[in-house]
């Protein structure tokens, strides 16, 4: 008789991989061990999961949906283990969603180290400025910042970050300095991946201009080139700010500093691998932006 689990994490494997070659390999097996173990799973499913050509494969519509949920079941089954082990070691797979520039200069160099401290354990990180569901996804923890809504979420407060409004020395020697929140309508904003910039006491301005993109690097750049005037978190900016090529704009409206969260399913609360991810962002994140506010 063939095992339930027969097939399926040759199935995940292959899929991942985007190739037989690269799943055997990732597998410790050959391929043709993944053909066969594959073409069993699917006669038993009784529906094709993979389209196999000469050069490569492709997932049906049924395979997608099969792969989310293969690996749901692989993931669980692991930490399943974990939980109950001696020493609780994280395994199996862990993804992750952050925007870009915070997950690649801060959040991607920890999530590293902790890998590296646990080589059971495989990293996907998904570097996106959108708000991904991460149900659906299948995401284990995704880093965002502001107001939460969804309640299907649990969310650990790991670091905070300074929000500072600023403008090049030549924009406001050419259209003056701003002296109240008021005055931001008279400029041109350089507006980002939030439409309504924080300031002092909870009062918001929802900047408009001719500048618009949700890469705070291309925003910020536009700053430096003397475009307008824009709001974006202090690791963007400390550099800048240091060596005269900007200047801070309003100082005495600046809001409080903004949370920076570990967001995650309910169902993954006890989840060894995310406690002690958790337990190092919330260690090494504050530490980390710290520094590079003072570099």
């Amino acid at each position: 008789m063939i095992g339930g689990w027969d097939g399926i994490e040759e199935f995940v494997a292959v899929a991942r991989a985007g190739s037989f070659t690269g799943g055997a390999k990732a597998f410790g097996a050959s391929t043709t061990h993944m053909s066969r173990a594959i073409a069993r799973l699917e006669a038993r499913l009784g529906a094709q999961l993979l389209i196999r050509t000469t050069r490569s494969q492709h997932l049906t519509d049924t395979g997608r949906i099969f792969l989310e949920q293969s690996q749901r079941l692989i993931d669980d089954r692991e930490e399943s283990i974990a939980a109950i082990s001696a020493v609780g070691e994280p395994r199996g797979s862990l993804r992750l969603t952050c925007s870009y520039t915070l997950g690649e200069k801060f959040v991607a160099p920890i999530v590293r180290e902790f890998a590296q401290n646990h080589p059971a354990l495989t990293v996907t990180i998904e570097l996106d400025n959108s708000i991904v569901d991460i149900v659906h996804r299948g995401v284990d923890l995704a880093i965002r910042t502001g107001h939460l809504e969804d309640s299907r979420l649990i969310a650990t407060r790991i670091a905070e970050r300074e929000l500072i409004t600023v403008a090049s020395r030549h924009y406001l020697s050419e259209r003056g300095v701003p002296q109240q929140i008021a005055d931001l309508g008279a400029h041109d904003c350089l507006v980002g991946s939030v439409s309504q910039w924080r300031f002092a006491e909870g009062r918001s301005f929802e900047p408009e201009g001719r500048w618009r993109c949700n890469s705070g690097v291309a925003v910020l750049e536009a700053c430096l080139a003397g475009l307008g005037i824009c709001q974006l978190p202090a690791f963007y900016l400390h550099e800048h700010l240091k060596a005269g090529r900007l200047e801070e704009v309003l100082p005495q409206e600046k809001p409080d500093n903004e949370p920076i969260w570990a967001i995650y399913p309910t169902q993954r609360h006890l989840s060894p691998k995310v406690n002690l991810l958790l337990k190092h962002l919330r260690s090494r994140l504050p530490q980390s932006l710290g520094s590079s506010e003072t570099n």
